[in-house]
């Protein structure tokens, strides 16, 4: 899989990308992650990417047509294009499986006070929300996504058989509670049927607990 960041700030996914399971991924080519600048799509010396909102307003727009020269330039042919904004549809695991699936994820993060709609409505193929809230930009979005689909690409987990039972697996259901050592802690204890060795019961708990 082939994932590629649209960004003005390429610096800031250096940490999370650079460790933990992203970075192991990267390392086995079970993934190729690419951070772009969008900034040098610009044509100006300046290096400009926004303009002043048509209308008034505050702040600043990112442009139409840097943006679209980007998107036109990383394309493959079976791309998806994935813009992260506050009016999208706010993500779930069930999205994660599905763009786990293609073959280039190209990820647009917009910045300042947003994008020219019309990157909406005729560059990206759809448009995501991490939740109703705001944030600077759409790079922390960005690692959010991307961080939930590379663990969905096959060989990636250690253990596959942990998506099977992990929170979200299935719409809607969380996983059950876990404990290890030690078995009582200030009082507190790890309930009694985890520890009968009774894996039928263990089930039974465990499915009562989704």
């Amino acid at each position: 899989m082939k994932i590629d960041i649209v960004t003005i700030f390429p610096e800031m996914f250096q940490g999370p990308f650079g460790e933990s399971i992203i970075k192991r991924a990267i390392e086995k080519e079970l993934v190729e992650i690419k951070i772009h600048d969008l900034r040098n799509w610009s044509s100006d010396k300046r290096r400009t990417v926004d303009s002043s909102p048509y209308g008034g307003g505050a702040g600043m727009v990112m442009r139409v047509d840097i943006i679209d020269k980007a998107v036109t330039d990383l394309k493959r042919e079976k791309s998806r294009v994935v813009l992260l904004d506050t009016k999208g549809q706010v993500f779930k695991q069930q999205k994660a499986k599905e763009l786990a699936q293609v073959e280039q994820l190209i990820l647009i993060a917009g910045h300042y006070e947003g994008v020219d709609h019309r990157i909406h409505e005729q560059v990206a193929d759809e448009v995501i929300s991490i939740g109703e809230f705001v944030l600077t930009g759409g790079e922390l979005p960005a690692m959010v996504v991307v961080d939930s689909v590379v663990r969905l690409i096959p060989g990636v987990l250690g253990n596959q058989e942990s998506l099977a039972e992990e929170s979200y697996n299935q719409e809607g259901v969380v996983e059950y509670p876990q404990y290890t050592r030690p078995e009582e802690y200030k009082g507190w204890k790890v309930p009694e049927i985890l520890l009968s060795g009774d894996h039928k019961k263990i089930r039974e708990w465990r499915k009562k607990k989704y």
